[in-house]
């Protein structure tokens, strides 16, 4: 696989790592450290994800070609639920801060690096080169969460912005969430 193509499929799958990490963003509830917690998690998730779908080569792409949208659509239009419903409480931190949602969100945004590892990898034999391809991917995704919580930094000091971030958020990830499925 030449470099232009395998940019394009990392910047692919970052997408869905850099939306959440705007909507997650844009509140006030998480410290940098938790934001490099969410970043790495979504980077570590892609890179070992595509790594495995890349390993596993073609056994399983013809079953598995819509299941891991629809999952992690759902996962993140779930969490982006939650969010809504903490945002109406007033526990606007306490879902954000615990350890599994780190987990469960970098999952949510990597199950479709399964699927292009199986679909997109299947043609590399090569265990050095299906460990760089997918490290790059790995690496892509953390530059761009990355750059997408910097910006949610930016857009927040929008005066109405703070107010309303749990929603703007929750509707962001439910949104993200349906693109996803359908």
């Amino acid at each position: 696989m030449n470099f232009i193509n395998l940019f394009i499929i990392a910047v692919a799958l970052a997408m869905d790592a850099s939306g959440v990490s705007i909507s997650l963003g844009i509140r006030d509830a998480l410290k940098a450290k938790q934001k490099i917690y969410f970043v790495l998690s979504f980077a570590v998730f892609q890179f070992l994800f595509s790594f495995i779908g890349a390993y596993s080569g073609m056994l399983f792409s013809k079953h598995l070609a819509s299941v891991p949208s629809i999952i992690g659509g759902i996962t993140i239009a779930v969490v982006g639920v939650l969010m809504i419903k903490e945002g109406m409480e007033g526990k606007s931190d306490y879902m954000l801060t615990k350890w599994s949602m780190y987990i469960i969100l970098g999952i949510s945004v990597s199950i479709d690096a399964l699927v292009v590892g199986f679909t997109a990898f299947q043609n590399l034999r090569n265990f050095t080169t299906i460990l760089w391809d997918t490290i790059f991917i790995g690496i892509i995704t953390f530059m761009f969460s990355a750059l997408a919580f910097y910006a949610a930094g930016k857009v927040k000091k929008i005066s109405f912005i703070p107010k309303y971030a749990d929603y703007i958020g929750g509707v962001m990830l439910i949104l993200l969430g349906l693109k996803m499925i359908f």
